[in-house]
């Protein structure tokens, strides 16, 4: 059931939130040089980017996100690499952070993060029922005994999330605890997210086929006080809840594991003791049980369905405990929207 990608179907999106990105198109050039970039500046940046030549690429900016017209969706800080979903042509995103470099291995070879979210993509996925050995489809690896036969024909994977060295994606309060804590700690394997398994995603490092799930890959819970840094954001835990979700209902894999980037953030650890009353840290002692019990229709039968379902969802059930989760409802509602108008044009 492995499927063929041709670079030709592959857009790879980059959210820029610092100006100066030479040091981080060199250190991908090896990799990123035979596909599209589309790369996103964050609407409130006002530096002009400065960018190596020998790609092929397209900048998008604070003017481009105009043509949208009126849109309650916010695109700023790190949300600005959903525009880059939204404007892409190809079956395919992958999106890195500009912060990241490549990863070395075990071995000290550079990592293809690149080709591995594409190895993620193109073979199958086994949600249904778990293999000790992980991805079964890896070279070298196989289905274990009792493994049912019936099932080791997998389903597609829709999206594959990577892994970085480094910092680690922490809130703010372990952020305090272990300001100098770093993940040196490279483990070879991929897995695929067992069916009813939630999991924060994270748009650092990750892979999707854009052609079926672009409907549902959208910024839209966002924090009173949400920024510009990772730990006080939370649009892509909960795109990334609301993905899993649909992919269950649809039959869909999601992968975690490789590939790894080197991530860096300068800014990590700054200021962290005056967010002790961090929201996100309550939200999600609410958000997820709600996920966990969900249960979308049976005539919710393509990602667009499952995206009305789960927006109607939301707003009824989630919406009077906090203003939050009804303004995440309108932007899910309002994405829709955007997608039909703008997103769902092929290349």
């Amino acid at each position: 059931m492995s499927l063929e990608i041709q670079d030709s179907e592959v857009d790879i999106v980059i959210a820029a939130l610092q100006p100066n990105l030479t040091t981080f198109f060199e250190a991908w050039r090896p990799f990123f040089s035979r596909f599209h970039i589309i790369v996103v500046k964050d609407p409130d940046m006002a530096e002009e980017l400065q960018i190596p030549t020998g790609f092929d690429l397209k900048v998008y900016t604070k003017s481009d996100m105009g043509v949208l017209g009126a849109t309650s969706i916010d695109f700023s800080g790190h949300s600005c690499r959903y525009f880059g979903y939204l404007v892409s042509r190809k079956k395919y995103v992958i999106s890195i952070d500009d912060n990241c470099l490549p990863a070395k291995d075990n071995g000290g070879l550079t990592v293809d993060a690149v080709a591995q979210h594409m190895s993620n993509l193109k073979t199958p996925a086994t949600p249904f029922f778990f293999n000790t050995l992980y991805d079964p489809f890896r070279k070298g690896a196989d289905f274990v005994r009792g493994y049912p036969f019936s099932l080791r024909e997998g389903v597609e994977c829709m999206l594959s999330c990577g892994l970085w060295l480094h910092n680690a994606d922490y809130d703010p309060m372990t952020h305090v605890v272990k300001r100098n804590q770093r993940n040196t700690t490279y483990v070879d394997a991929v897995m695929t997210v067992p069916l009813g398994a939630m999991m924060p995603v994270s748009g650092i490092n990750v892979a999707f086929n854009r052609e079926v799930l672009g409907p549902v890959m959208f910024p839209a819970l966002r924090l009173r006080k949400e920024g510009r840094h990772r730990w006080d954001t939370l649009e892509d835990v909960w795109n990334g809840l609301c993905a899993k979700v649909v992919c269950d209902r649809l039959r869909y894999g999601v992968k975690t594991g490789l590939p790894y980037v080197m991530r860096s953030d300068a800014e990590a650890g700054k200021a962290l003791e005056s967010l002790k009353e961090w929201e996100g840290v309550k939200v999600m002692d609410v958000v997820l049980p709600f996920f966990e019990s969900l249960k979308l229709s049976s005539t919710s039968v393509t990602v667009e369905d499952c995206v009305k379902e789960l927006t109607s969802i939301v707003k009824e059930k989630l919406g009077p405990q906090n203003a939050i989760f009804a303004k995440a409802a309108d932007a899910m509602e309002e994405w829709t929207k955007l997608w039909k108008s703008h997103g769902a044009q092929s290349a």
